[in-house]
């Protein structure tokens, strides 16, 4: 057998996997893009089958052909995706519906009043750490048992996407004891066992996967996978974890004090620390690390939002690049940087998909203020770019408050390849943004932690040999001071506004 691991995750747009040898670097890699479904206003799915599933099963076999390697020389592998998924599965793990997403699937509404009313809202804060959000997977389980009473009736197991993946290669029901915790309040203890008595009214304690580290083995490989996959029968899989987690490990967040910024589709955030920090306007809990605890929080546009502006405001450079052209995106930052801080009093609130962190609104709605004649499409754009670094500045201002000075701020994720906005970022925050060397993202994490799970690495400390930054972006502390009026304009922009935009339809 040889000394390559393999890791494949499953984002909200894309899927992406890589082969790395034993030093940690990449053999080769594979994407596939694929959609997401929104069928209703607030409802955003994904068909576990055809795209988490299909995606695997397509990337596993490229990257055995790309790398030249047989399906024996893979010595582990591991998966991630989504974090706060729900999907119902029957005995042979099958899905009984689409996968209802994370936090940007806001239909729970009227599940997350009735758990309030039930536990009493004291108590919620106490079993969740902070008040019911659209992420909490107890509330899309109550939905499916509210609005889809057959699907329940037929339920053999809740799961999440990453422990999806690993239910198919393995045929066992397994959880990261991280993602259970964060994402199944309060149905997991911190020690990942199941409680019980915290089940109802949700589900039966039975119908929930088993916690166990993420890097743990969830089983082998068996015929029926192998054939699909590509793998080798046998072939070790690790528990597997969501893709932010996933993305922090790959980028260096496995030390106290080390926080990921992971620009994808949405941004989130994930810190390492010693402590256990409860706040109502972010999640604390375990981290996947061992002895350590995590800080997250998520916005619930980044990536999406660019996009939306890309197709909205600029299809010629869209369709330039669709006939041979320079990359849209990167077409799209030309002359940014000439353009002040502040872009003459225009400021973007980015709630064009409600927000989670911190104000966790999914009635919030996208602003654009202050616009004059003066303003073009690219003063548009960078606004839209501040507006997300003020809210990442918001997050940063609860770790503030409770005297968290992050150690080293890393930028992940397909957006910090955009140097435009991560300076943007960096003068917001007035911190040092650090680029890793791998930019691939997830699932490079993912097969880092399989090297782990097999026993090819010692632990996450000695990742440290691997994952490397190749890029520190400093703050303008001109700018800095410039974005500060900006900031609580910002604020208050929403406080002012929110209940008119919880009036529009």
């Amino acid at each position: 057998m040889g000394n390559f691991f393999m890791g494949i995750d499953i984002g909200t747009f894309s899927s992406k996997g890589v082969i790395v040898d034993g030093a940690g670097q990449i053999l080769c890699q594979h994407t596939v893009p694929h959609g997401m479904e929104n069928p209703r206003p607030k409802h955003y799915e994904h068909d576990a089958e055809q795209v988490w599933w299909h995606d695997f099963c397509t990337i596993s076999k490229a990257l055995l052909v790309k790398a030249g390697l047989k399906a024996g020389c893979i010595r582990a592998v591991g998966a991630s995706a989504l974090g706060c998924d729900c999907l119902p599965v029957d005995e042979a793990c099958r899905p009984l519906r689409k996968a209802i997403l994370y936090g940007i699937d806001a239909r729970a509404e009227e599940e997350i009043r009735f758990l309030t009313g039930y536990y009493g809202p004291e108590r919620v804060r106490a079993l969740f750490g902070r008040p019911m959000s659209s992420g909490d997977i107890a509330a899309k389980i109550l939905w499916i048992k509210n609005h889809e009473p057959e699907v329940y009736r037929k339920t053999f197991k809740f799961l999440t996407g990453s422990s999806y993946l690993a239910a198919k290669l393995t045929g066992n029901y397994t959880i990261d004891r991280y993602l259970a915790r964060a994402s199944f309040r309060p149905m997991y203890r911190a020690d990942g066992s199941i409680d019980e008595a915290l089940c109802p009214p949700v589900c039966r304690p039975d119908q929930l996967p088993q916690a166990q580290a993420v890097t743990d083995l969830a089983g082998r490989v068996t015929a029926r996978a192998a054939a699909e996959t590509g793998l080798a029968e046998g072939t070790p899989v690790i528990t597997g974890t969501g893709d932010s987690c996933a993305e922090a490990i790959s980028s260096g967040v496995y030390r106290d004090g080390r926080v990921m910024l992971q620009f994808g589709s949405t941004l989130y955030m994930n810190l390492c620390t010693g402590l256990l920090v409860e706040d109502d306007r972010v999640r604390g809990t375990i981290f996947t690390v061992p002895g350590t605890y995590t800080v997250s929080a998520g916005t619930n546009t980044a990536g999406t939002l660019t996009k939306w502006f890309r197709d909205s405001l600029f299809p010629d450079l869209l369709e330039r690049e669709a006939q041979g052209g320079s990359n849209a995106y990167a077409a799209m930052t030309e002359g940014l940087a000439d353009i002040s801080p502040g872009c003459g009093g225009l400021i973007t609130l980015p709630y064009f998909a409600g927000e989670r962190s911190p104000i966790d609104d999914p009635e919030a709605r996208g602003m654009i203020f202050g616009l004059t004649l003066a303003h073009t499409r690219g003063h548009l754009y960078r606004s839209a770019l501040e507006g997300i670094g003020f809210g990442v500045d918001q997050i940063f201002q609860v770790l503030r408050d409770h005297e968290i000075h992050p150690a080293r701020v890393i930028a992940a994720g397909g957006g910090a390849q955009n140097r435009v906005w991560m300076q943007i970022v960096s003068d917001i925050l007035g911190e040092k943004l650090h680029i890793p060397q791998e930019t691939v993202g997830a699932s490079y994490g993912d097969a880092l932690m399989a090297a782990i799970g097999c026993g090819a690495r010692k632990d996450f400390d000695s990742l440290d040999e691997i994952v490397k930054i190749r890029q520190v972006i400093h703050p303008n502390m001109e700018h800095h001071r410039a974005y500060a009026p900006y900031k609580e304009l910002f604020r208050q922009l929403y406080l002012q506004n929110r209940e008119l935009m919880h009036q529009l339809p």
